[in-house]
């Protein structure tokens, strides 16, 4: 059962009890062989794959496809546009060449290293899933409805083979193997290959998958080769499918196989559940800056700020406090190892919260310029930045694992079985709170609960109580002031992040200073509070806001259409 509500024009059905029971996760387990014998999860995803049509995928799917599409041909223009982007481009040619297997290589490499490519449960994958049916229906001058049907079918078979491996050490843009079953989908379907060339070539491209080093791809030109080396592979992987090699059809559940190597808790049922009833393309958010997915909220507060507080100067700020779940803090303690002020290099900075929550903050925007010289070199950046501190929100990381994306729908689906990997994510407090989000209810309690808002869904303006901000403060009345919260420049903290009171008062160093509140969730989940000198901004102000529409695709509050 659930409960119906309207939110930004829409209605949709919010989930008040806990999802059923999901099979038990245990270690891959090879497939017996003979007559009789289940077909291998990966012959089931190439079967159903290699005969989907147009007609079978909801218009609502084929809408967000071609969406997806034209994100990614932005992506691969702002790429290939930069100067590390045209030497891919000096030494392995145009994005659009007479051979469609460079065509895809050099797309994927353009489109994948500025972190401007979506995320879906589960995966960053346009870089493949886009960029090789691009390059195969250019070249076999397909229409634009076999083009999206490509597409999708890459994204369902990439999705599904890195959802079984999402409890795992590789995420992200690391899960090269992503690219290995979306560049391989996406060629296949495009040249209508069979159902066994199709079980062939994904068995032989996953075969031997990449491994990547952080320090390359965080901090290197190597970031470029991100997708470019998986695809490349991909097209080898079918050209041999092509001329008869073949493939394992039970490579993933196999003892010895690819789940048992690339996964903490294998998930061999996500590959195959709900073929053609569970659209994974319909997961899928668009960046609307570059970066990773957990800094677009925070980046949003920024901007909002930007408009909202004069004048904006480093001089000016007090103190920047993000408060955000443990997934944006996870991705802040890997890029500040990296980042250490000017020339910070751009694979490391894109993840830095403090960097882009200032720059955003000080100049109103965030592109691509921002993260290479001059402009990443500027000192009043760098001196803003090192007041950011980023503090652990637990409501928000209860409403990050009630969401898909990331990770969510996989942590629902193992069960008792990912309590290792929650651990290794964030301790005994991310086993606590995953817990605490699968109790009945939680996934209509997904917005954090201050003192102050109640988020977005909070009672309309016009039946609240007025409440005086210069008087009304019956929590604090008669106490001393609050005691500065702990700082460390720039740097990432866990600990339940001092609140404003109801009023909107704070003190900081003996200093009364004004509070501008707003919450924006994202899949990273984010509210961001900025406290300005008392002599800058004199009134106090709240402001809340919410995503527009489908900037981060599916609402977190909505289950996993089907």
């Amino acid at each position: 059962m659930g409960r119906t509500a309207r939110r930004g024009g829409r209605r949709m059905t919010v989930e008040n009890t806990a999802r059923p029971a999901a099979p038990a996760a245990g270690p891959a387990t090879a497939a017996p062989h003979g007559p009789g014998a289940p077909e291998p999860p990966l012959a089931t995803l190439a079967r159903w794959a290699a005969a989907l049509r147009p007609e079978d995928i909801p218009e609502r799917t084929l809408a967000l496809a071609a969406s997806q599409l034209l994100s990614q041909l932005a992506s691969i223009r702002a790429g290939a546009e930069q100067p590390l982007g045209r030497l891919l481009v000096k030494g392995f040619g145009p994005p659009f060449q007479d051979d469609p297997r460079a065509s895809a290589r050099v797309l994927a490499g353009l489109g994948s290293w500025l972190n401007l490519d979506d995320t879906a449960y589960a995966g960053h994958l346009s870089n493949s899933t886009v960029a090789v049916p691009l390059a195969y229906a250019h070249h076999r001058r397909l229409d634009g409805t076999a083009l999206l049907t490509s597409i999708i079918a890459a994204n369902e078979c990439a999705a599904r083979i890195t959802a079984a491996a999402t409890l795992g050490p590789l995420r992200g843009h690391s899960a090269l193997h992503t690219h290995l079953v979306g560049a391989t989908a996406g060629r296949l379907h495009c040249e209508g290959a069979g159902a066994k060339q199709w079980t062939d070539a994904l068995g032989l491209a996953l075969a031997m998958p990449p491994w990547p080093l952080l320090r390359a791809f965080l901090a290197s030109d190597a970031r470029l080769f991100n997708a470019f080396a998986p695809v490349s592979t991909a097209m080898d992987a079918c050209d041999a499918a092509a001329a008869g090699f073949q493939g394992p059809a039970d490579l993933l559940e196999h003892p010895d196989g690819f789940l048992a190597r690339f996964a903490t808790v294998p998930l061999p049922s996500a590959v195959t559940d709900g073929l053609g009833e569970r659209w994974h393309t319909d997961t899928l958010s668009f960046k609307m800056h570059p970066g990773g997915p957990g800094v677009d909220a925070a980046i949003d507060c920024a901007l909002d700020l930007h408009r909202a507080l004069t004048p904006r100067r480093p001089d000016d700020i007090a103190d920047i406090v993000v408060e955000t779940s443990l997934y944006t803090l996870a991705a802040q303690r890997t890029a500040e190892r990296y980042v250490h002020g000017p020339g910070a290099p751009l694979g490391a900075l894109v993840l830095h919260t403090p960097y882009t929550v200032a720059t955003a903050f000080l100049t109103g925007g965030l592109s691509v310029g921002d993260f290479t010289p001059p402009r990443r070199d500027e000192q009043a950046r760098w001196q803003a930045a090192r007041l950011v501190r980023l503090v652990h929100d637990p409501a928000m990381t209860r409403a990050l694992f009630t969401s898909e994306a990331p990770f969510g729908e996989a942590v629902r689906r193992a069960g008792p079985d990912a309590e290792a990997w929650l651990r290794s994510l964030g301790g005994p407090e991310a086993v606590a709170l995953a817990a605490d989000a699968e109790r009945p209810g939680a996934r209509g309690r997904l917005r954090p609960r201050p003192q102050t808002h109640r988020g977005p869904c909070h009672r309309p303006a016009h039946r609240r109580p007025h409440r005086d901000p210069r008087t009304h403060d019956p929590a604090r009345r008669g106490r001393p002031p609050h005691p500065p919260a702990p700082r460390r420049s720039g740097a990432t903290e866990v600990h339940r992040p001092r609140r404003p009171t109801p009023c909107g008062r704070a003190r900081h160093a003996g200093r009364r200073h004004v509070l501008r509140r707003i919450v924006c969730l994202d899949r990273g989940g984010t509210a961001l509070t900025a406290a300005t000198r008392p002599d800058v901004s004199p009134v106090l102000t709240h402001a809340v806001r919410r995503p527009i529409g489908k900037r981060f695709g599916p609402c977190l509050d909505t289950p996993f259409r089907t």
